[in-house]
């Protein structure tokens, strides 16, 4: 799921990446709603908020806005430039290590949160998770060659209606090619997304309310057990090639 074994990947693949990492980003997101009353990875909407404060002269929201999409766009080159040094050095497993210092990072925002948390820092670590949104939502889209966008809803949406109405005249046409397939299982994995984002914003919200920042928290954990276990499940398999091959 996180590393590219082959050229190709599986729509499989793709749709346990979309569980994994689309359901992680609607956490995220309903979390930080509860906390800061903000979503990390509404770009769109923080877009036209920051228009809408440069039409009102608040120079504080202008620099807030205008940060918090910068801290997005640079948590995306962050993640691409760690994953062309890892393509250059031959590095299978720099997605693992992406999620894994993500799940740390998230980790140490939680425990800050949990014991000195104060109003007044709240910009400052919404800035910072922004900035994480823009790292989870660039490792996804490049595993997945631009397939599962974890963050990107309304790509998502816009890419699961294009599917939707190849099928569908695929289905009138009674057009069995292969194409036709591909484009089946391409809607499986949008709907998957959708579905995986919308269950964790649900989730998130309920969590919050119950467990406050030990939701947030438990998240970060959950990233960096997932990295370790993939990075410890391909270290093993590799291996255990060599070791067949050596004899």
């Amino acid at each position: 799921m996180l590393i590219r074994l082959k050229k190709e990947r599986t729509h499989k693949e793709d749709r346990r990446l979309a569980l994994w990492l689309a359901t992680s980003a609607g956490l995220l997101n309903a979390i930080a709603l509860g906390a800061f009353g903000f979503f990390p990875s509404h770009m769109t909407g923080n877009t036209s908020q920051l228009s809408s404060e440069v039409s009102s002269t608040d120079l504080s929201d202008i620099i807030f806005f205008g940060s918090i999409i910068l801290s997005f766009v640079a948590g995306a080159i962050l993640a691409r430039l760690i994953v062309l040094w890892g393509i250059i050095h031959n590095i299978r497993l720099v997605f693992c290590q992406i999620l894994f210092v993500e799940g740390i990072l998230l980790t140490g925002v939680s425990l800050y949160e949990m014991y000195f948390h104060a109003l007044t820092s709240n910009r400052e670590i919404i800035i910072f998770l922004c900035s994480l949104m823009g790292i989870h939502n660039s490792t996804s889209t490049q595993l997945s060659g631009g397939r599962v966008r974890s963050t990107h809803i309304t790509g998502t949406l816009t890419d699961a209606g294009i599917s939707l109405a190849s099928v569908l005249v695929a289905m009138l046409r009674r057009d069995y090619s292969k194409d036709t397939a591909a484009q089946k299982s391409q809607l499986k994995t949008h709907l998957t997304t959708l579905f995986s984002f919308i269950t964790g914003g649900i989730a998130g919200l309920l969590l919050f309310r119950w467990i406050g920042f030990n939701a947030m928290l438990a998240l970060g954990l959950m990233l960096a057990i997932v990295a370790i276990f993939s990075i410890i499940s391909i270290s093993v398999r590799v291996r255990r090639v060599r070791a067949s091959l050596c004899k």
